[in-house]
């Protein structure tokens, strides 16, 4: 994902924003904003073999502590006219390639519990349910739920301890 996707990766945002049930956010932010936080080598875009993109997917580091380093936070998101075509697998099976090559053992992310697709799609690429954070932030000035999810890699962090 570079910035010459900017504009349709941000639509695709604004779009799963519309429909209330992808995130808390009430607007994509400005591309500056959005390119600043992502981490950079785990970014990718779906296009088709017009160049359009599909659908996006990004992760953040969950915290900057050390101890956390190998933990990130992602979202992704298809365009409504892309999905049921795999897009949204291809996108995670990428994020999952990328993080698991920089040694992040974790992938982990909210989603509201209503996004049954997320929820699925998720499931299909290994994610867990962790728990459901209930009432955890008000949308619209309705308190909703999020359901915590995560992968964890089953080659990164699986080392043995130094001494044994």
């Amino acid at each position: 994902m570079g910035p010459e996707h900017a504009d349709e990766v941000l639509e695709i945002h604004r779009l799963g924003i519309d429909e209330g049930d992808a995130t808390f956010e009430t607007a994509p932010p400005a591309w500056e904003h959005f390119d600043a936080t992502k981490l950079p080598g785990h970014r990718h875009v779906a296009l088709d073999g017009a160049g359009t993109v599909l659908g996006w997917v990004a992760a953040v580091p969950v915290s900057d502590r050390c101890v956390y380093a190998g933990v990130v936070e992602h979202s992704v998101y298809v365009h409504p006219r892309a999905r049921g075509r795999g897009v949204g697998a291809a996108l995670l099976g990428a994020l999952i390639a990328s993080t698991e090559a920089a040694g992040i053992w974790t992938v982990q992310s909210g989603v509201f519990p209503e996004n049954t697709g997320s929820l699925a799609l998720h499931r299909r690429a290994g994610f867990r349910i962790v728990g459901t954070r209930e009432r955890v932030g008000r949308h619209h000035g309705v308190w909703r739920d999020v359901v915590l999810i995560e992968r964890r890699s089953p080659v990164v962090g699986r080392e043995a301890p130094a001494g044994g």
